[in-house]
């Protein structure tokens, strides 16, 4: 295994990555919509890598991620512990770079957008936009902190695109049956937020204290238990996605 060391920021993902590819199943749909923004390109640096999700077939792929729990679940050859804002190529190394769900987690985003830019060819940049409404109901019925805590990590999408000097920017509206266990996944299916392996593969979950969580998910569980939820969200049950601001930010070549 091709495995360089160019840094060692502090990663997150060290202490609540552990068993994270369990929960986080790449799903299809986003996976296509990710693919048709890199068809073409040979060669695709993955930043923020994770465990692999959505990576191209048809590409040689370089993974990048600061965490080794998460390098050590990546499937690859080609992976490289650094930061986004450090990344160790030359100018142009590679036709796309892809990020998928990282850029909050960036301690200086504009920088790692640039080294995005710097080494590559054509960008794709999966994100969330803090300023779109509506807002998922677990936040304003149960966890308002997620709410400060997101506005805290997440960038507009606006900014980020002008970042990117972006030439796209496609919504990907959240089927109710997705597969990729991220916070949103389980809009219309509120159950699942009570199991805690789901809320740990979770970056927001994981980041607020149990003291917090444990409490609202007593009151999820009851009002699921007594058809409450369900009467409050009626409207919701028959809808086959709904567009909570999830978006690809398509730049480049």
């Amino acid at each position: 295994m091709e495995q360089a060391q160019a840094q060692e920021p502090t990663a997150a993902y060290d202490r609540i990555g552990i068993g994270y590819s369990q929960v986080r199943r790449p799903d299809p749909r986003l996976g296509a919509l990710i693919r048709q923004a890199l068809v073409g390109a040979r060669t695709v640096v993955n930043v923020g890598a994770g465990a692999g999700s959505y990576e191209p077939q048809d590409a040689e792929v370089t993974a990048v991620d600061p965490s080794q729990v998460m390098l050590d679940q990546h499937p690859g050859t080609r992976k490289v512990k650094a930061g986004a804002e450090e990344l160790p190529f030359a100018d142009g190394t590679f036709d796309a770079a892809m990020a998928v769900l990282t850029v909050h987690h960036w301690p200086d985003l504009h920088r790692g957008l640039g080294e995005l830019r710097r080494v590559s060819r054509r960008q794709a940049v999966f994100t969330w936009d803090p300023t779109h409404r509506p807002e998922l109901w677990l936040v304003d019925e149960y966890l308002p902190e997620i709410r400060e805590l997101d506005a805290s990590r997440f960038t507009p999408v606006a900014e980020v695109a002008e970042a990117l000097d972006a030439h796209t920017v496609r919504p990907f509206p959240i089927p109710h049956d997705f597969t990729d266990g991220f916070q949103i996944a389980y809009w219309r299916r509120p159950e699942i937020y009570l199991d805690p392996v789901v809320r740990q593969a979770s970056s927001t979950f994981a980041q607020l204290p149990a003291s917090v969580v444990e409490p609202a998910m007593e009151r999820l569980r009851a009002d699921l238990r007594s058809g409450a939820w369900a009467r409050r969200h009626a409207h919701l049950l028959g809808q086959e996605s709904v567009d909570y601001g999830y978006r690809l930010v398509i730049a480049g070549e």
